[in-house]
């Protein structure tokens, strides 16, 4: 990103899809031909009998999709630079299978830095803001660094707090007053709970604006989702959703229009493509796939996300003409198939967060016969539970138009179990599809 301004970046941003595209079109093929310097991408386009050069915008959906498979089997295979080159080693969070391996040069965390940059401006962060980090910066976790490095590139004031206990947190915001959060949504409404619990007038604080990750603060109509809802109440400000694995380099922000996150045209090229891997036209839901442009050490090319979102290519009201991407509506390996209807598990807890009872939840789908699936809600509440499986299922028949077993524990029960089962992140879909129960 050497030589390329913010001024530049923000005038890109408000011009025409046609003069985005003719930038777009110089950096895919160099994107391409970095690409090439990996085995993997080597193959391919020997395998095609066709060079980099010979691509462009409205030709990639002919290249091969580059799966999560591919990156566990050699990653070696897609590293595009020698070992010396890489000055960073991060790790994906093992979600959906063993953590992989996603080395970074300097340019690459520089490329980062600026993508920070440019979706914290469009949230409306400023050089004048000090910003109170709750994500981890160790255990080569990305996003902790990438929020990071974007601050500083941006100018404003980072504060490394990390995540968990809500005591420290507030004496961070007590002492450096803080302007805004960065964090997952469950863990800053705690710290809201925890400082209305101890005197703070959580609505009145000098927080004014909330960066979420990790979770869905929205539904796909935009409109916050119940924990969306809840967060923005406790903490009495605006707050923003921002999306980005770290395969990609690259993250989706909310503008200060919050109307889906914004593709940053330098950095990335998204599609949605149906089951078939067609790519499907703007306002269609399928899964996401990106080309993360201007990578250097592990240049991705149609990377299979395995989210299932939509893209918006409407004229933004915050003035940036690039496409938006909605909310995150499922995984794809997550796609449960029950009676006859298709669901995902993110639409049964966004369904459980109307009900503030319900403190903790997982869910566990099984395979049967009749070839749909088997779910089962375990839901965690304090007291008894007393006639409350009935309840709670009868509340999904109202809400989702299907019934699944409702099992109710203890919270800390549920709790333990999605902690014992999870690695960086809580472990909520528990998928035993395969051990066929009848």
């Amino acid at each position: 990103m050497n030589g390329y301004s913010h001024e530049k970046a923000l005038a890109l941003r408000r011009s025409t899809p046609e003069e985005i595209g003719a930038i777009q079109e110089t950096l895919l093929r160099d994107h391409l031909r970095k690409a090439c310097h990996a085995p993997f991408y080597r193959k391919m386009f020997t395998d095609l009998q066709c060079e980099p050069d010979e691509i462009t915008l409205s030709t990639l959906s002919g290249l091969p999709l580059t799966t999560r498979h591919d990156l566990e089997k050699d990653p070696a295979a897609l590293f595009a630079t020698a070992a010396t080159e890489q000055v960073d080693l991060a790790l994906t969070s093992g979600s959906t299978g063993d953590p992989v391996l996603v080395p970074y040069t300097a340019g690459d965390l520089e490329r980062l830095a600026f993508n920070e940059q440019m979706g914290f401006w469009g949230a409306g962060i400023r050089a004048d803001d000090r910003i109170l980090l709750c994500v981890t910066l160790d255990r080569c976790f990305i996003a902790g660094l990438a929020y990071y490095s974007g601050l500083v590139k941006l100018g404003a004031a980072a504060i490394r707090s990390g995540p968990g206990q809500p005591a420290r947190q507030w004496e961070l915001i007590d002492r450096l007053l803080p302007t805004g959060l960065v964090g997952v949504p469950t863990f800053l409404l705690k710290m809201a709970q925890w400082g209305q619990e101890h005197g703070r007038n959580t609505q009145k604080s000098t927080i004014s604006s909330i960066i979420t990750i990790g979770e869905p603060v929205r539904k796909p109509d935009n409109t916050l989702t119940p924990l969306g809802r809840e967060l923005e109440e406790a903490w009495g400000c605006r707050v923003f959703s921002s999306y980005g694995a770290t395969e990609l380099e690259t993250a989706f922000c909310e503008c200060t229009a919050q109307c889906g996150g914004h593709v940053h045209p330098e950095l990335m090229l998204a599609e949605i493509i149906d089951d078939q891997g067609t790519p499907l036209p703007p306002g269609k839901p399928g899964e996401l796939v990106v080309t993360p442009l201007g990578v250097e050490g592990l240049p991705l090319v149609r990377f299979r996300t395995g989210d299932i979102a939509r893209l918006h290519d409407a004229p933004c009201a915050c003035g940036w003409q690039t496409p938006r991407l909605g909310a995150i509506e499922g995984r794809l390996a997550q796609r449960l198939k029950f009676r006859g209807t298709t669901l995902y598990p993110e639409m049964i807890f966004q369904a459980l967060q109307e009900l503030p009872e319900i403190k903790s939840s997982y869910i566990e789908v099984r395979s049967s016969y009749d070839l749909s699936d088997e779910i089962t809600v375990v839901a965690g509440i304090d007291g008894p539970a007393v006639n409350e499986n009935q309840r709670i299922a009868e509340f999904l028949q109202a809400r989702l138009r299907v019934q699944p077993a409702v099992t109710v524990r203890e919270h800390i029960q549920v709790q333990e179990t999605m902690d014992q089962a999870g690695g960086r992140k809580l472990k909520q879909f528990f998928d035993l599809r395969g051990e066929r129960t009848r």
